[in-house]
């Protein structure tokens, strides 16, 4: 089951831009696999928002959670370097990412059913509160459970293929074997403290070496919203994704690597 599921998610995604009229590239999605009863998903309330749900709370027979991260290609996402605003191609991609994990979920809904078990569809962003700007259901932090990556000094999850794309995750009563999570940091601030890009980067100071203010991020992300209404809803920015050690690839398995060849 778990290799079916990844292939379908993989081979959606190779053939869905054949498919639509859309402007962006996607690589090969990471999926991750997590036991719907971890205690980590009850911890969340603690660390991400303390009304955070659990997979029950969805589907009361719920057993998996799927994870899966569907990076931007390096062409997009060098459109994003420069300039205070986010690029357009950068909104676009957001935009038909958020709906590209809209119809993934829909293709697992029905691959589930066919084979009489339940399943939930989770949506890709908008689940939030806008007063507290947090989440009941951070798909990071599944992510994080789900053994896809490690959290980053911008708050953005660092897979093999970096944090540049775009996270979903689905609900299942089909019990798949859960993926191993990775105890070693991947973010280079946090594993020796030889980096801060992502603080440096940051065009409305939301980032800074002791935290981050999730409202003066918002504000930027409402303003590029303005700017790019002709591609839909794209409250994005991204600034502190690019141009960084793990845009895309793990810096620190890259500097352990390095270490072993010298």
């Amino acid at each position: 089951m778990k290799h079916r599921v990844t292939s379908r998610i993989i081979e959606f995604v190779a053939a869905y831009p054949k498919e639509y009229a859309v402007r962006t590239q996607w690589g090969t999605p990471i999926v991750g696999f997590a036991d719907a009863s971890d205690p980590i998903f009850r911890m969340l309330s603690s660390v991400a928002s303390p009304t955070h749900a659990v997979p029950q709370d969805f589907l009361a027979g719920a057993k998996t959670v799927i994870a899966f991260f569907i990076p931007f290609s390096k062409d997009m996402t060098r459109t994003n370097i420069k300039d205070r605003n986010c690029s357009k191609d950068w909104a676009a991609a957001y935009v038909e990412t958020n709906e590209l994990i809209r119809q993934i979920s829909m293709d697992l809904n029905e691959f589930f059913m066919a084979e009489d078990l339940q399943a939930v569809m989770i949506p890709a962003t908008h689940n939030w509160d806008e007063e507290k700007l947090i989440s009941d259901w951070s798909h990071r932090h599944v992510a994080y459970i789900a053994g896809i990556g490690n959290f980053g000094k911008n708050n953005m999850l660092i897979t093999d293929q970096g944090c540049c794309g775009r996270l979903g995750s689905f609900i299942t009563s089909a019990v798949i074997e859960p993926d191993k999570r990775d105890t070693r940091e991947s973010c280079l601030y946090k594993y020796d403290g030889s980096c801060q890009k992502c603080v440096d980067r940051c065009v409305n100071t939301a980032l800074d070496p002791d935290g981050f203010n999730r409202f003066k991020c918002y504000d930027m992300l409402l303003e590029n919203e303005k700017i790019h209404r002709s591609v839909g809803y794209a409250d994005v920015c991204g600034k502190c994704l690019v141009a960084v050690p793990c845009a895309h690839m793990d810096p620190v398995k890259g500097k352990l690597r390095a270490k072993q060849r010298k």
